[in-house]
C-alpha cells in the first residue's frame, strides 16, 4: 500500500476521487438465456470431442443452470459423467433427462447403461426395451438388452455356484459380470469374499481396499477385510473390521457370524494352549478338537489347531493319529514347517525312517538351519541301519543292554535255535533254525565287541572289518568258545518224559 505524506505545515489538497458504482447485471430475456445455454452447450461439445470431460462438464452445468428445462443438457453431462466412471451421478443425470422428455431415446439408452454399469441388470432391461419400443431397428440398444441379459444369467449361475460352495465359479461368474458392469460394488464384495473362502486373501484384501477408498463406510468391504485377517490368522485386527462392519450396517448377518466365530475360536485356542502348558494333554487335546469343528473355512487357524492336536496327541503316545494330524495340517498349509517337523519326528518315533527323511528334506530345503540339516542327517543315519539286520532285536534285547544283558540273551537265543535242537525237524525248518543261530552268533560277534559295537551304533558300515559276511565266519565256533566245549558234542534230551528245551554235554 503506498502512503503520501505530506511535509509540516502543509495543507492538503482537495482530491477528486472516482468511485466506481455497482450496477445490477442486465436482466436476460428467455431467447438471450437460451442463447447463451446453447453457446455454454456446444464449448461442452469441443472439449468433449477432445476428451476433456472435466472440462467439459463444467459447461454443460454452466448450460443447465441457464436453462434447466433442457433435457439434451443433462443427457450431454450424463455421456461426460460416465466417461469419468461417474456412474450414480450419471444415472441422475439419464433420468432426469427422460423426466423432461420421455422421448429422449439418447437419455433412455444411457441411463440403462448407467443401470447396466452398475449392476442393475432388471432396471437397465426396461430402459433398453424403452429404446426399442421409440426406434426398433436400434442396433446399440439391440446389443446392451443382450448384454443385460448375460449379466442375469451370470447372476444366476453365481448364486447356484455359491450356495454349493464352488467360490471358484463364482469368481469365474463375477469376472464375466464385471465385464459387462465394471462399477457394480455388489459383485466385487461377492467376488473378494469368493477369493478370501479360497485362500487368495492379497487378491481379495486388493479388491475390498479399493471399495473402501471410495466408500469408506461399506460395510460389506469392511466384512471382507475382516474375513482376509480372520483367515490369515489375525483374529485380533479381524475381530476390528467386524465390529465395524457391524456399526454401519448393524444387522449385518455375515459379520455377526464371523464376528462370533472368531472370538470364539481365539477363546478356544488359547484355552487349549493353557491346557496344554499345564501339562494336561488330554484335556488340551479335546479343547482343540472342539476348536477344530468352530469353522472348517478358517483354513491357517485349522492347520495350526491340526498341529497343536498332534502335538498334544504326541505325548499322550498316540502317534498314528499324530501323524494323521500334521497330514491334515499340510493339506490346509503346505508351507507349514512346524507340521513337517512333528510328523517328522512321529516317524522317528514309529521307526518310519523314509517317511521322516522326506519330510526333514522338505524342511531343509525350505529352511537351510544347522539345526534342520542335523534332524536330516540323523533321520538319514536311522534309515540307514533300520536296512541292515537289527541286532538288537535279533538278541531280543534293548540298545542300551549291558554286556552281562547281551551274554544272557545270546545264550538263549544260541540255545533256541542250535541245529542240534531241531535236528528231528523238517528239512525246511531246519534251514530256517540254522539261518536264525547264524544271525544270533552274528549278532553276538558285533554287539559284544565294544569297537564293533561302537561302530555298529553310529551306522557305520562293518563289512571292511571283515569276518562278518566272509566265508570263514562260523556260529559253532563261537558256540563252542561261549559255552566251553572241548571237542564234546551238543544234545538235547528228546525223552518223551524230558522238559522241553532240556539239554547236556558229552565229553568224549
Amino acid at each position: 500500500m503506498f502512503f503520501y505524506m505530506l511535509d509540516p505545515g502543509e495543507k492538503m489538497a482537495a482530491v477528486d476521487i472516482d468511485v466506481p458504482v455497482e450496477t445490477e447485471p442486465p436482466i436476460l430475456n428467455q431467447e438471450d438465456l437460451q442463447r447463451q445455454a446453447e453457446c455454454f452447450k456446444e464449448q461442452g461439445n469441443a472439449l468433449y470431442s477432445k476428451k476433456s470431460y472435466s472440462e467439459a462438464f463444467n459447461y454443460y452445468t454452466k448450460a443447465i443452470d441457464t436453462c434447466p428445462k433442457n433435457a439434451s443438457y443433462y443427457g450431454n453431462r450424463a455421456a461426460t459423467l460416465m466417461m469419468l466412471c461417474r456412474f450414480r451421478e450419471a444415472l441422475e443425470d439419464s433420468q432426469q433427462a427422460v423426466r423432461l422428455d420421455n422421448c429422449f431415446m439418447k437419455g433412455h439408452l444411457r441411463e440403462g447403461k448407467c443401470h447396466l454399469s452398475l449392476g442393475n441388470a432388471m432396471a437397465a432391461t426396461r430402459c433398453f426395451q424403452k429404446v426399442l419400443e421409440l426406434e426398433p431397428s436400434n442396433k446399440e440398444a439391440q446389443q446392451e438388452n443382450k448384454n443385460a441379459a448375460t449379466l442375469l444369467e451370470f447372476e444366476r449361475m453365481a448364486d447356484f455356484g455359491f450356495e454349493k460352495r464352488d467360490f471358484r465359479k463364482v469368481v469365474y461368474c463375477m469376472d464375466r459380470a464385471l465385464a459387462l458392469a465394471s462399477a457394480c460394488h455388489r459383485f466385487k464384495i461377492l467376488k473378494a469374499e469368493c477369493l478370501a473362502l479360497l485362500g487368495r486373501y492379497p487378491e481379495a484384501q486388493s479388491v475390498a481396499s479399493d471399495i473402501l477408498r471410495l466408500d469408506s463406510t461399506n460395510a460389506d468391504a469392511l466384512y471382507v477385510r475382516g474375513l482376509c485377517l480372520y483367515y490369515e490368522d489375525c483374529i485380533d485386527k479381524a475381530v476390528q473390521f467386524f465390529v465395524q462392519a457391524l456399526r454401519m450396517a448393524p444387522d449385518h448377518e455375515k459379520a455377526r457370524l464371523a464376528c462370533k466365530n472368531a472370538k470364539a475360536l481365539k477363546a478356544k485356542k488359547e484355552e487349549g494352549n493353557q491346557a496344554f502348558k499345564n501339562h494336561k494333554y488330554e484335556v488340551a487335546y479335546q479343547l482343540y478338537t472342539e476348536a477344530l469343528a468352530i469353522d472348517p473355512n478358517n483354513i491357517k487357524t485349522n492347520a495350526k489347531l491340526y498341529c497343536n492336536r498332534a502335538t498334544a496327541g504326541a505325548k499322550l503316545k498316540k502317534l498314528n493319529q499324530a501323524i494323521e494330524d500334521c497330514t491334515c495340517a499340510i493339506k490346509l498349509d503346505d508351507t507349514y514347517i512346524k507340521a513337517y517337523l512333528r510328523r517328522a519326528q512321529c516317524y522317528m518315533d514309529t521307526e518310519l525312517y523314509e517317511e521322516a527323511v522326506r519330510d526333514y528334506e522338505k524342511v531343509y530345503q525350505t529352511e537351510k538351519t544347522t539345526d534342520h540339516k542335523h534332524l536330516l542327517k540323523t533321520a538319514q543315519l536311522q534309515l540307514k541301519k533300520s536296512k541292515r539286520k537289527d541286532y538288537y532285536k535279533v538278541l531280543g534285547v534293548g540298545k542300551n543292554a549291558t554286556e552281562d544283558e547281551i551274554k544272557k540273551a545270546y545264550r538263549k537265543r544260541a540255545l533256541m535255535h542250535h541245529p542240534d535242537r531241531h535236528s528231528s525237524a523238517t528239512p525246511e525248518v531246519q534251514k530256517e533254525e540254522e539261518k536264525k543261530f547264524k544271525e544270533v552268533g552274528e549278532a553276538f560277534t558285533v554287539l559284544s565287541d565294544p569297537k564293533k559295537k561302537v561302530r555298529y551304533d553310529s551306522g557305520q558300515d562293518l563289512e571292511d572289518d571283515g569276518g562278518l559276511n566272509g566265508g570263514d565266519f562260523d556260529a559253532n565256533n563261537i558256540f563252542r568258545a561261549f559255552f566251553g566245549g572241548h571237542g564234546g558234542g551238543f544234545s538235547f534230551d528228546s525223552s518223551p518224559e524230558a522238559a522241553p528245551g532240556n539239554f547236556f554235554f558229552q565229553f568224549g
